[in-house]
């Protein structure tokens, strides 16, 4: 009985010594200089003591386990708990790319040695398509680098806690916390820098937390991740301990610098000072062997030879300019294309003024002079019709009164011209009047704008060596510069001929509202034709709405009309702007109005020329009576015009004539509008 105690006692002791055994190991490496551990794939030891998991080679993985088995429990039973355990380790993730990864690094507890017929890639090293999901008994945290939809990943930097599938069950970007704060401080995994994680899983509470911080600093007292998760029935009795990594058509090399874990109880801390040191990231030294020096200096000499070759023919291409011989007569009007690129910074968005028909406007400001510009880019694809356009446009940049945006002049670039004017700071007129919320513009103002375009028009019908016919009278090509002096610019649509002669027969073009009947039906441009967009442009800067407005009642969906009814029956001040507020002189606003009606007239033959509309507004002509406007058979403003009181006759009309348009549309026509100002 005494031997059979005896004997009972020395197995029991053998039991607590092996369970003591279990509940004791720790397992450290400082370094792995002398490590034993079991490496398959890329894995790999350097010289310095780094463990190395891939090196650089892609589509390929490496793991790196502790080679024997670890009891996790003291039973093989189902219903035993999984022991407690800690592990800490520092890493270094090192990408090709500076900002591209590929693919990451996992800390695994695995019932088998070496993950035998896991994938690279997005697979980590871990699982394939098959096992991915299973019960695979395999836990991992992972680093990972790489976003993977078909996982759920939630970026490319980020931490996971893995049961048996890359699906995480728990996630978050990779940062930390510092004290009790609830700010995290983010960490780029694939910096370079080593960094330092903490991995600990409480058998008796159930949960599994995470930590990552840099390697400088302590751990952070709140994890990253926390899982309440009981690992037993995931962990079997005993399990292989290591990590896993893969890289996939992106490549990087990832190191472990250190390693610590633990069984029932916390791993031993790391001694960062004896670490081995990452190896420089930058070009390896090229050995000083002078045939491989000669060699790389050839190569060298030869690429840089041809890469300034291909820069300088690039270059040459880019700002290469289209020079005819009959251009020299316009030599000082003509910009280099480099000058005009250069100013616009590249003609970038953020200088873009606006966008019309006739071209897209950029602000510049030119390098020599520092003068501020309008850089107008014009396609034209009729080549045949590309010196009457550059000699007409030249004519123009001729023209000089001080209501005129200065024309400065052009450059020519494959089917492209590119017209340069003076900038313009306070952008176009009718920013003024529809655009904003209150009135910026007085009536003083307005009539100063007023009288400047008229004394304009005069100059370009009567006082230069041509007559220049504007076409496109408007509120939007009026252009106020830093004095709010109003200058008429956008000559895309503009016609010349010679005093005394008939105008010829053109596309007609404008925009609707200002165009004269006569025109829409001959097709001729004449100075009564301006007078007429003239009248238009009065009546839109008194009244502040424009020649046409389709939600308005249908009386007074043309303004002309709207204005010749309140007239007509005494009432010509309800139409006046109600932004102005009532502060106006009534005396001009009537001048105004009744002006605007009188240029307005159907019939071209009553209305007032331009030197006459002049000296109404200077008051050295007074008006004529208008009583005989009411017994007009044609109208005022348009042909027809019961059709344009219905808002379906209107419409037919529209696209008619925007249909006669297309099919007539010259090398210099637009309807829409264009821009030379900021915020037009």
């Amino acid at each position: 009985m005494l031997k059979m105690l005896s004997q009972l006692i020395f197995l029991l002791a053998i039991g607590l010594a092996a369970a003591n055994s279990d509940r004791a190991l720790n397992i450290t490496y400082n370094g792995f200089r002398s490590a034993n551990l079991s490496l398959d794939g890329k894995a790999e030891f350097t010289c310095s003591g780094l463990l190395k998991l891939t090196n650089g080679t892609e589509q390929e993985k490496g793991h790196a386990f502790y080679p024997n088995p670890i009891t996790f429990r003291n039973s093989s039973s189902s219903n035993a708990s999984a022991a407690s355990f800690s592990t800490t380790f520092v890493f270094a993730i090192i990408p090709q790319y500076p900002t591209l990864g590929g693919d990451g690094i996992v800390f695994v507890l695995s019932p088998t040695r070496g993950l035998p017929g896991s994938l690279p890639s997005q697979w980590l090293g871990l699982f394939n398509d098959t096992t991915n999901g299973n019960s695979n008994h395999v836990i991992g945290v992972e680093l990972d680098t790489i976003l993977n939809s078909e996982f759920g990943d939630i970026n490319d930097n980020h931490v996971g806690i893995d049961i048996n599938s890359l699906h995480s069950n728990v996630s978050a970007p990779a940062s930390y916390l510092v004290d009790n704060s609830t700010d995290h401080r983010n960490l780029t995994l694939i910096s370079g820098k080593p960094m330092r994680a903490w991995i600990e899983y409480d058998g008796n509470q159930k949960r599994m937390n995470v930590t990552i911080a840099p390697v400088d600093i302590g751990k952070p007292k709140i994890p990253l991740l926390s899982l309440s998760i009981d690992l037993s029935p995931i962990i079997k009795e005993t399990m292989y301990v290591g990590f896993s990594s893969s890289t996939g058509s992106i490549l990087s090399t990832h190191y472990i610098l250190g390693w610590s874990f633990a069984i029932n109880g916390p791993a031993q801390d790391l001694i960062i000072s004896q670490l081995p040191k990452i190896p420089p990231t930058g070009p390896k030294r090229v050995s000083k062997h002078l045939t491989i020096w000669l060699h790389i200096i050839m190569v060298t000499t030869v690429s840089v030879m041809a890469s300034g070759l291909f820069y300088v023919v690039r270059r040459k291409r880019k700002f290469a300019e289209e020079l005819a011989d009959w251009e020299s007569d316009y030599g000082p009007h003509r910009f280099r294309y480099k000058d005009l690129y250069f100013s616009t910074r590249g003609f970038a968005d953020k200088q873009l003024l606006g966008t019309g028909g006739f071209g897209r406007v950029y602000r510049g400001t030119l390098p020599t002079s520092k003068i501020e510009i309008a850089v107008k880019r014009v396609s034209h694809e009729s080549r045949q019709g590309m010196r009457e356009f550059v000699a007409e446009i030249v004519s123009i940049g001729r023209l000089r009164h001080r209501n005129l945006v200065p024309f400065l002049g052009y450059c020519r670039r494959k089917g492209e011209l590119l017209l340069v004017y003076d900038y313009m700071p306070n952008g176009s007129l009718d920013k003024f009047i529809y655009d904003q919320p209150k009135c910026t513009l007085s009536w003083s103002q307005r009539f100063r704008v007023i009288q400047g375009v008229a004394s304009c028009l005069f100059y370009l019908h009567e006082e230069w060596e041509q007559v220049v016919i504007h076409r496109d009278i408007k509120a939007s090509n009026v252009l106020l510069d830093a004095d709010f002096n109003g200058r008429v610019g956008d000559f895309g649509l503009a016609r010349l001929y010679d005093h005394g002669t008939d105008p010829q027969t053109t596309h007609v073009v404008g925009t609707l509202g200002y165009l004269a009947p006569e025109h829409t039906r001959n097709g001729k441009a004449t100075s009564s034709t301006d007078v007429f967009a003239f009248g238009a442009f009065l009546l839109e800067v008194v009244c502040g709405r424009r020649p046409i407005d389709l939600k308005a009642s249908a009386e007074d969906v043309i303004l002309v009309d709207m204005a010749f009814s309140n007239w007509s029956r005494g009432e010509l001040f309800r139409v006046v702007d109600p932004k102005l507020g009532g502060d106006y002189d009534p005396d001009q606003v009537e001048m105004v109005l009744k002006l605007g009606l009188l240029c307005s007239n159907s019939e071209p033959k009553d209305r007032p020329t331009m030197r006459q509309s002049l000296q109404y507004l200077e008051g050295v002509l007074p008006l004529p009576d208008l009583s005989s406007l009411c017994h007009s058979s044609g109208g005022l403003a348009f042909a027809n015009r019961e059709r344009f009181v219905s808002r379906e006759g209107f419409s037919d009309f529209a696209m008619s004539y925007a249909s006669s348009l297309n099919q007539g549309f010259s090398h210099s026509s637009s309807i829409t509008e264009s821009i030379i100002s900021e915020g037009g």
